[in-house]
């Protein structure tokens, strides 16, 4: 069994503070890390929360207590211009643009844009209306399930499969909604529960702290890894805290490349670096003692010894009572 690369999102999300040169520097360190994709996060602040929309506690402990969950995303709206040259920036620097729609008018802007997949967010997946026109577009999508029970996700799924997506080419991610996730929330088998009941490609959307967890899942079968990333996690805002410096987020991806080398392709046989190791690890059998031509082999007359060159003795049973077929001295490999 083939392992297949493991896609590797590099979640910048709205850590950029608003700054077209903090975003441009994201893609850098994304880029630099090694990752598949750089995503951000597209919206309207008037089509995404209402003026008295409180903010979750995290977001209060974060930033400004004064200002409202409105004010605080507006002025991390990114608009098409924005869009554009950020595209444009991560081709230049060889790596893939990703955004997360959270509108109607998003959705139709990244289309526009012709972004490779959707990726819904874990607050989506209960938004029917927005699920049937993500699976209208036709395109590959990752769906996030942070806050969700088994049977949230079976039904955001089947909306997906319903308004014309393909199961194939949908990978849902486990997921847990709070920034950061302690460690005996994150539930990591959950992610397995969903490949087996729901049948779906698998990966996992990472907030705890450190880099531990999204490593663990890739060994369990994750075939995506999302991780928020920031440039500095002192910065002011909602998800730098939670968010991996750029140190951090690529050894983050240099160990989940180098996890995905080590699962192999499932087959258990000497690999071709220890092939060379069998005749001086393995042993022999020799003689103890000298024996004479013609004399039995006997529990008194022949040992096991390294190196691993001559009879294995793991025919042992075979060799015994047989004839010597000449003369052998001390540590002899034997022969028959």
């Amino acid at each position: 069994m083939k392992t297949q690369h493991i896609i590797i999102i590099a979640e910048a999300g709205v850590n950029h503070n608003g700054s077209m040169e903090s975003a441009k520097k994201l893609v850098d360190v994304a880029a630099n890390a090694g990752a598949d994709y750089v995503k951000f996060q597209t919206f309207k602040a008037d089509t995404l929360v209402t003026q008295s929309a409180e903010k979750a506690e995290y977001q209060k402990i974060l930033t400004d207590k004064s200002e409202s969950q409105f004010e605080m995303i507006q002025k991390l709206e990114l608009d098409k211009s924005a869009h554009d040259e950020l595209i444009k920036h991560c081709e230049k620097k060889g790596i893939r643009f990703l955004s997360t729609a959270f509108d109607h008018d998003s959705i139709e802007l990244l289309a526009d844009l012709n972004i490779p997949l959707y990726k819904i967010p874990s607050g989506e997946i209960t938004n029917l209306p927005y699920l049937r026109h993500i699976g209208r577009m036709g395109k590959p999508i990752i769906l996030s399930t942070g806050m969700s029970t088994l049977e949230e996700v079976q039904k955001a799924l089947n909306v997906l499969l319903e308004s014309g997506s393909e199961k194939e080419k949908i990978t849902i991610l486990h997921c847990n909604t709070e920034y950061p996730t302690p460690m005996e929330d994150v539930n990591l088998k959950a992610m397995l529960t969903i490949r087996e009941e729901l049948g779906v490609n698998i990966g996992y959307s990472d907030h705890t702290l450190g880099i531990e967890v999204p490593i663990a899942a890739v060994a369990m079968g994750a075939t995506v890894i999302e991780k928020h990333f920031t440039l500095d996690r002192t910065l002011t805002g909602p998800d730098h805290a939670a968010s991996l410096e750029p140190h951090e987020l690529k050894s983050m991806v240099t160990a989940i490349r180098n996890i995905k080398k080590a699962m192999g392709d499932g087959i258990k046989k000497p690999s071709p670096s220890e092939t060379r190791n069998i005749p001086i690890a393995r042993k022999s059998i020799v003689a103890k003692k000298p024996i004479k031509k013609g004399e039995r082999y006997s529990e008194e007359n022949i040992t096991v010894k390294r190196p691993g060159t001559g009879i294995s003795p793991i025919e042992w049973d075979n060799i015994i009572n047989q004839k010597s077929i000449k003369d052998f001295i001390i540590d002899d490999l034997i022969e028959v």
